[in-house]
């Protein structure tokens, strides 16, 4: 009959790792896990929605040519906008921004000069960026102040998805002597804000 030799477990020799092989992978799982880290909470490089305030002497200017009359007529009008001081918290480059256009009208008077609509613009930052814009606007008379409200999106570019807000006024003089008969409007100037929210 045989038997089975016993070993005493004092003479059993465990294999184990080399010592620096457990020191090496707890630095690369330490890697792993900050690397991890960094792609879940770095924020992403364009802008957050919010952020954007320009203030007066924010302003918009429209010239007509030829200039209005009471008589309805095809004309070309020209917008010129100028965004600042402007400060932002997630791009603080932004200083300032501009937009210019250019399209002819018709059936353009000074008897149209209030009402609402919609448009399109592009803004152009001073850094370079721009932001495309859709907006409707309410224009009235009151008194003698011209006022335009402007509310929109944004919907490419910087700040896209933001809500935009625009509050300017500028005087009616040149549009009440207008629709009163002898006088003409070759251009609106108004200044206000614009947010970005």
């Amino acid at each position: 009959m045989s038997s089975v030799e016993m070993i005493p477990p004092s003479l059993i020799r465990r294999r184990s790792p080399p010592p620096g092989n457990f020191m090496i992978r707890s630095a690369l799982a330490t890697i792993a896990l900050l690397a991890a880290t960094l792609v879940v909470t770095t924020p992403p490089a364009q802008a957050q929605p919010g952020d954007l305030v320009c203030l007066p002497p924010t302003s918009s200017t429209v010239t007509f040519s030829p200039p209005l009359t009471t008589t309805s007529q095809t004309a070309t009008v020209t917008t010129t906008n100028l965004f600042g001081p402007c400060t932002s918290t997630s791009v603080p480059d932004i200083t300032s921004g501009t937009f210019t256009g250019s399209y002819t009208v018709p059936n353009r008077s000074c008897l149209t000069l209030t009402g609402s609509g919609t448009s399109t613009s592009t803004i152009t930052w001073n850094t370079g960026q721009t932001s495309s814009l859709t907006l409707n606007f309410t224009t009235t008379i009151v008194g003698a102040v011209y006022t335009s409200v402007v509310t929109g999106v944004v919907t490419g570019g910087l700040f896209a998805g933001d809500t935009v807000i625009s509050n300017q006024t500028g005087p009616a003089t040149d549009i009440l002597l207008c629709t009163a008969g002898p006088g003409t409007v070759s251009s609106l100037h108004t200044i206000g804000t614009i947010t970005f929210t």
